[in-house]
């Protein structure tokens, strides 16, 4: 069959609608959405990685020199370094020593917060380094140091900025510091908060040994203020090498055992502890109740009135509650008076005195300070007053 030019194919299906450039793209993104967003992050990893090798490796340790952040000390190593002074980082005891033997004229920075070196260690650092520089060391450190040196406090905190008055070269020369921390006595000492005391800077009376009291004069934060800068670059850079040791967890010695409790006790605490024992056996011999056997009664039981308030009573005078035994001996007698006077169980305590001084013929106020107004305050009186309500109370049913 023949089609016309006006008469429409039926026999073949309509073509696709062709997206526009406009819609393609948000398409094919939505499509592949989550193949780029891994690969992003890939690439913001491996470009992490790439920037951190080619800065160079950091410690997040305080005073680290490797360290950029506030609390580090990256600044003064960089500055040292510019000035020609040979740096080298130490992890460890055996890398220190190590160091040190291959240097002849060598300073040591040391920053052991934690005391992790013990004193023989710290004795052979000492001796093979030409200069020794300590940062806020705790009492262990500072007992390895030798005699000479002794905690003092800590400057106020009002106090920012501190003067040198001394007569050290390196401490003159640098002029006033800012800082916060510890202060130390020694041979030569310097930036105290009290004129001639204990200072930030400490050292030995040849100047081989000094000990810095506070981080803010190293540290990068605080290395700009006053005289920091100063300071920590004539202390540190009086040599050509600085080792630069932070002493770590594996730097504990093998022989250092925690001590037992038999050694941090007293001596005299072996020939007391017995005795106290003794004491207390005998103590315990004395007040100890002796209970017999046990006795089978029948329920219930009927205990005595008089039993009951005798019981009572020895509570009281066990406690030393003199205020409430006066209180119930009060309510007692009031309680009493009023059924002997027929006054009812809403009589006040004006009527009952009213009809006791009305029947014993006495003035009311006497009466009155005797059942209501006195409160005895020792055992004696309580008793002395006791028996005067006993007599007020006997009279009262005799008449």
């Amino acid at each position: 069959m023949t089609l016309t030019a006006n008469q429409p194919a039926q026999d073949h299906e309509p073509a696709p609608p062709v997206p526009s450039p406009g819609q393609a793209f948000p398409r094919w993104f939505r499509k592949h959405l989550t193949w780029i967003a891994l690969g992003a992050l890939l690439v913001g990893l491996v470009t992490y990685l790439a920037v951190s090798n080619m800065s160079g490796a950091t410690d997040p340790r305080a005073l680290s020199a490797r360290n950029p952040a506030p609390d580090g000390a990256m600044a003064a190593a960089e500055i040292l370094g510019r000035h020609g002074v040979a740096l080298t980082t130490t992890d460890s005891y055996d890398d220190t020593v190590s160091a040190l033997s291959d240097k002849d004229q060598a300073t040591l920075f040391l920053y052991d917060p934690r005391g992790y070196l013990d004193q023989s260690r710290l004795k052979d650092l000492t001796a093979a380094a030409d200069r020794v520089v300590v940062v806020t060391p705790r009492l262990r450190t500072l007992n390895g140091l030798g005699p000479g040196f002794r905690p003092g406090g800590v400057i106020p905190e009002g106090q920012t900025v501190i003067e040198p008055a001394c007569a050290v070269e390196d401490a003159t020369v640098s002029g006033p510091v800012s800082a916060q921390g510890s202060v130390y006595s020694g041979p030569e000492a310097c930036y105290s908060s009290r004129g001639d005391g204990p200072g930030l800077y400490a050292a030995s009376a040849d100047g081989t040994l000094v000990v810095l009291g506070s981080t803010d004069l190293v540290d990068n934060e605080h290395l700009a203020l006053q005289g920091n800068a100063a300071l920590a670059l004539r202390t540190l850079g009086n040599n050509p090498d600085l080792i630069w040791y932070l002493p770590g967890v594996k730097d504990i010695s093998a022989s250092d055992t925690a001590p037992t409790l038999s050694e941090l006790a007293p001596k005299w605490l072996a020939y007391a502890g017995p005795w106290l024992g003794i004491v207390a056996l005998l103590a315990i011999g004395w007040r100890g109740r002796r209970l017999g056997p046990l006795v089978f009664e029948p329920l219930p039981v009927v205990v005595k009135a008089a039993e009951t308030a005798e019981g009572r009573a020895r509570l009281y005078q066990d406690a030393r509650a003199v205020e409430r035994a006066a209180g119930n001996l009060r309510a007692g007698t009031l309680t009493r008076l009023a059924r002997h006077f027929n006054l009812g169980a809403d009589a006040t305590t004006d009527a009952v005195v009213d009809a006791c001084a009305r029947r014993l013929e006495r003035p009311a106020p006497e009466l009155r300070w005797v059942l209501v107004d006195f409160m005895p305050g020792t055992e004696g009186q309580l008793v002395q007053w006791a028996q005067k309500l006993e007599r007020i109370e006997q009279e009262a049913r005799t008449r």
